[in-house]
């Protein structure tokens, strides 16, 4: 638990939080939600939802929801928060009869759901769940060049994405961790350590910061270009991304023991933090033009995560630096751009998807809650890690 002073903001936003998740819970029971127009929560599970199909039940981020349940589950002992978080679990299901619709983001989709329904109550199914979800992403692994195909392919594109890995996979390498952990079967953890490896060696820039998408030959494992993906543009420096790095590799560290691990994820951070505005508001790219000033609360939420937690893996010498860019990232969030209002379904207001896509801009995104919600129990001490 955070011990700095004059931190009263942190108990007022817990009871917020706390109030409005009672409330909002209840309003979003039977939906696996993304966004919200007019405060109200969308609804990606919807059988006669208009979405396509990788915007559907088979959307990356539809495992956040039930963690943000699990969260309130952990830190305030009600079981209508594992009721709630289960019936997005269990719709999860359809999209394991939809082989082609799932991808190597099943991590973020089902660490938060099944496996933490599973760590928490010990249901069986879930378990399940989460080893299949494992068994799907470890089959996407490139052995010659030992890192996790993104995506499937796309049709009607002419990006071939056979050889492409993303910053983001990180966070999805914790179920292989977790599979390794629970069956005692050492080829799910190796495929992870391979893939975090090659993302280390190839994604991660000399000052710290990182990319978001590395092309390598599919056929001898080379490097062949990257690319700036969400960000502004190649070359420069997607905010999330660079927290992708930062927690994933933290993540990393905290499975294996491996110090490179922790090293790097302090690299990735020690840049992160000397690139945070005076106003503690974390734009999309950190190189991007000064106008527009697009911002992500996505960024900011993710990255207070990971410092809190690599604050836990530092001497007392050093852990202050990482508290205290964390409490300063919350601090905005919460007296900018945060909405803890009864009406609206959503928290953080000024999240953004990618920069080049205008229909992405400054809009509630599920993970953004999620993650904040996780930052802010970190700070009272009553978070459960997922990952």
């Amino acid at each position: 638990m955070i011990s700095l002073q004059d931190n009263a903001w942190i108990d007022e936003a817990a009871e917020k939080i706390v109030k409005k998740m009672d409330l909002v819970s209840e309003r979003s029971r039977n939906k696996i939600p993304y966004t919200a127009k007019n405060g109200v929560h969308d609804d990606r599970s919807r059988e006669d939802q208009t979405f396509s199909a990788d915007d559907g039940l088979n959307w990356w981020c539809n495992g956040f929801w039930a963690g943000m349940l699990w969260q309130m589950y952990h830190a305030a002992g009600n079981e209508k928060y594992a009721e709630i978080a289960r019936i997005s679990e269990e719709k999860l299901d359809r999209c394991f009869s939809d082989y082609y619709g799932l991808h190597h983001d099943v991590g973020f989709m089902f660490l938060p759901s099944a496996v933490a329904d599973y760590r928490l109550t010990g249901n069986p199914d879930s378990r399940k769940r989460g080893l299949h979800a494992a068994n799907l992403l470890a089959g996407r692994f490139n052995p010659v060049g030992k890192f996790i195909r993104a995506w499937n392919d796309i049709p009607g594109s002419q990006d071939d994405t056979r050889g492409w890995a993303i910053i983001d996979c990180l966070f999805n390498i914790p179920l292989l961790y977790w599979a390794s952990e629970e069956t005692k079967d050492p080829r799910f953890g190796q495929i992870a350590r391979m893939h975090a490896d090659t993302v280390m060696e190839t994604f991660v820039r000399p000052d710290g910061s990182v990319r978001h998408i590395v092309e390598f030959d599919p056929f001898t494992g080379e490097m062949v270009r990257d690319y700036g993906g969400q960000g502004y543009g190649q070359g420069s420096s997607w905010t999330r991304g660079q927290t992708w790095g930062l927690y994933g590799f933290l993540m990393s560290y905290r499975h294996t023991g491996k110090q490179e691990y922790l090293d790097t994820a302090k690299r990735i951070a020690h840049y992160f933090i000397a690139n945070i505005p005076e106003d503690g508001l974390i734009p999309v790219d950190f190189r991007q033009p000064a106008a527009p000033l697009w911002y992500d609360d996505t960024a900011a939420a993710i990255a207070a995560c990971g410092l809190l937690e690599i604050a836990k893996e530092v001497g007392d010498l050093e852990k202050e630096l990482y508290e205290r860019a964390a409490l300063k990232l919350l601090h905005a969030l919460c007296r900018e751009h945060c909405d803890f209002s009864m009406d609206s379904d959503c928290f953080l207001t000024k999240c953004t998807g990618s920069y080049h896509n205008e229909k992405d801009h400054e809009m509630p995104i599920i993970y953004g809650d999620y993650f904040f919600i996780e930052a802010m129990l970190k700070l009272k001490g009553q978070d459960v890690f997922l990952w």
